[in-house]
């Protein structure tokens, strides 16, 4: 603790007068001093880092009930050989799903007198163990207000006093007795999850491919302390619900590709009946052949609705060749001209000129271009993209979880010694920082970053220029698929020459200088300088490319300076990575990867008590207990006690009178 000087006191007497009028005498200050030099000596809180979780709901929601295998931990460290594997097992699926649990232990018949007093107990037991690091305040908040006075006398249970033990047994009776088990069951449960994880970062990549995003960002809403990184898929999103055309249809197009338009027409109620119209009205008797979804013959629901679903597939994916092309063409310094191909189709041949060389089409039927003039839509897209911008612009859920995007979410975050983005910090191949143009003005390094992430803001808030608003807006395409985006950092977006060329060297994409340069300690330390981090003691932490663990590829990357912790959430991916994500975890102790096996159902967890199977990739503790005051928040706290400490000195020496 600084003890403040007199001087320093006379020269803060402005703001002190308002600290004063929160804390208007010495007793109340003092107070305040002590219950923040108490939390300052608390041992750090618990953080989870998760990226790349594209819409698989039930793996990240189990992840959460089972805070990556920690839950289970505990149970084996508070009751160790004293309950079987399978008691165990039976704790632990209750605190994960304890609605779900409860029905099935009901429908089982079993022995309620004996088994509620026992899980009571035990539930009781597990809530205490991951309290121990909190202050009875925070606790207190997290409580259920129905059952708070009696869960806080239960946790703070004294079994020394028989007269105590005789109290508590009271309690934990009278709830039986008064049929408030069940209740009280899934309240202590749910107050487990709310304490195991103190701060959830979600290093990007929420949406796209699983059908999920949408509850997962429920789920979020719901949760005390989280923030998001945005990944290039969620500013896809947040560019579509903002109303960029090429985005919207890009995020019909990967809809529907990868057969998840529950995401569009149940969670965010998006009409795709009109692109149902015209899709059959341009492309009626085309058997659309390259526009099949993904895996639609080993799926009975998909299979029957698999033609209307092609067609869909083509004609949207029209749409958004052409309305890209409108935009690029209106951005000639983006430099992405290469990526403009309608103009050099021929259609009577059926071929397009690409370089000086003709390759033939892989689908010659292209009724809606008009060869005078290919970027522009026919009437009937036209109007199909007037309906589709009202209906993402008028989603209620969509335009929530767009606010909650922007609120908890930001392209970089620096956090307890960790530098937190998801995909690239653009860099040269020599490794320095790349120096892009950003809204009139050329940046690099940290200031690109600040700027990117001013613009992605202006896109959806800016209102003053209108034109600059939407610049800002047609740069979300941009950064979704651009050369020099941090969001995708590759040379270009493919997505044309696969869907209409043979020749698959066309398909390559160039990965950036960062994802070659990335594993050099050298250039990541270069990094965290920048963004005023010490590489002795700090981390880079993102996703965005998947880590082939088949292939050998480690999450842990420039002698562990870099952490790469997209190891495949999304099950498009698992053939790719043989594992199904991981769990990066920083209590007091220090850092753990976890790496996640494939969730196989919810169901089966609470039927039978399995579990995610996760193994510890990484552990490294530190020789001594981070405490709070070792952390920003903590910073922040000792500011406070500081300012407290001037007030004190001001009341003392008379600058300032004390109220009563």
């Amino acid at each position: 603790m600084i003890t403040p000087t007199l001087e320093e006191t006379q020269s803060d007497l402005r703001y002190l007068k308002l600290l004063a009028e929160k804390f208007p005498n010495i007793q109340s200050a003092s107070t305040e001093v002590i219950n923040l030099e108490a939390i300052l000596s608390l041992p750090k809180g618990t953080e989870h880092f998760l990226s790349d979780l594209h819409g698989e709901v039930n793996a990240f929601e189990h992840v959460l009930r089972n805070a990556s295998g920690v839950i289970r931990r505990k149970a084996d460290e508070q009751f160790g050989d004293t309950l079987t594997d399978q008691e165990k097992r039976e704790l632990c699926a209750l605190i994960y799903y304890p609605e779900e649990r409860l029905a099935i232990i009901h429908q089982e018949n079993r022995n309620l007198k004996e088994w509620y007093p026992t899980m009571l107990r035990r539930t009781i037991e597990i809530a205490r163990a991951v309290s121990s690091k909190y202050t009875r305040s925070k606790v207190r908040k997290q409580l259920p207000q129905e059952f708070a006075y009696i869960i806080e006398e239960l946790m703070h249970q004294d079994t020394i006093e028989d007269d105590k033990e005789q109290y508590y047994n009271a309690i934990i009776q009278t709830i039986i007795d008064t049929n408030r088990s069940d209740e009280f069951l899934i309240a202590i449960c749910n107050l487990i999850h709310r304490l195991t994880i103190d701060i959830l970062h979600i290093v990007g990549d929420i949406y796209d491919r699983g059908p999920g995003a949408c509850h997962i960002m429920e789920t979020l809403s719901h949760l005390h302390d989280y923030d998001i990184q945005w990944g290039n898929h969620d500013i896809e999103w947040m560019g579509a619900a903002a109303g960029n055309q090429a985005l919207i249809a890009s995020v019909l197009r990967i809809s529907i590709r990868y057969a998840n338009v529950e995401t569009l027409e149940e969670g965010y109620s998006i009409n795709l009946l009109p692109l149902a119209t015209l899709a059959i009205d341009v492309y009626g008797d085309d058997p659309c052949t390259i526009w099949q979804t993904k895996d639609f013959e080993n799926n009975p629901r998909l299979k029957r609705s698999a033609q209307l679903m092609a067609k869909m597939h083509k004609c949207i994916s029209i749409m958004e060749f052409k309305l890209a092309g409108q935009i690029i063409k209106r951005h000639p310094e983006w430099g992405m001209d290469d990526r403009l191909f309608l103009h050099l189709i021929n259609k009577e041949k059926g071929t397009i000129t690409i370089d000086g060389k003709e390759y033939e089409l892989l689908d010659k039927n292209l009724p809606s271009l008009d060869p005078n003039d290919p970027y522009k839509l026919c009437p009937g897209e036209e109007q199909l993209m007037q309906q589709l911008v009202h209906s993402f612009r008028s989603s209620e859920k969509l335009q929530k979880h767009l606010r909650m995007l922007y609120q908890h979410g930001s392209l970089f975050l620096v956090r307890n010694n960790c530098l937190l983005y998801h995909a690239a910090i653009p860099l040269n191949d020599d490794g320095s920082f790349m120096e892009l143009e950003v809204d009139g003005k050329k940046v690099k390094g940290k200031a690109l970053m600040e700027r990117v992430d001013g613009v992605i803001r202006r896109a959806y808030f800016g209102t003053r220029n209108l034109k600059r608003k939407q610049n800002a807006l047609d740069y979300m395409l941009y950064l979704w698929c651009g050369p020099g985006s941090p969001l995708y950092n590759k040379d270009k977006m493919t997505t044309f020459e696969r869907y209409f060329i043979a020749d698959e060297s066309l398909y390559k994409e160039s990965k950036g200088a960062y994802f070659k340069l990335g594993n050099n300690p050298e250039i990541c330390a270069n990094i965290l300088k920048e963004f005023g981090l010490d590489p002795e003691k700090s981390r880079i932490i993102n996703g965005h490319v998947p880590v082939r663990t088949l292939k050998g590829e480690s999450p842990v990357r420039a002698g562990g300076m870099r952490l790469v912790i997209d190891g495949g959430f999304s099950k498009a991916y698992h053939a790719t990575t043989g594992i199904a994500g991981y769990t990066l975890i920083y209590n007091s102790h220090g850092l753990e990867l976890v790496q996640h096996n494939q969730f196989q159902s919810k169901e089966e967890v609470i039927s039978s008590g399995t579990d995610i199977h996760s193994r510890i990739q990484l552990a490294e503790f530190k020789n001594h207990r981070m405490l709070v005051r070792d952390t920003d928040r903590g910073q922040e706290l000792i500011e406070q006690v500081n300012n407290l400490q001037k007030l004190l000195l001001a009341y003392h020496s008379g600058l300032i009178k004390e109220k009563s």
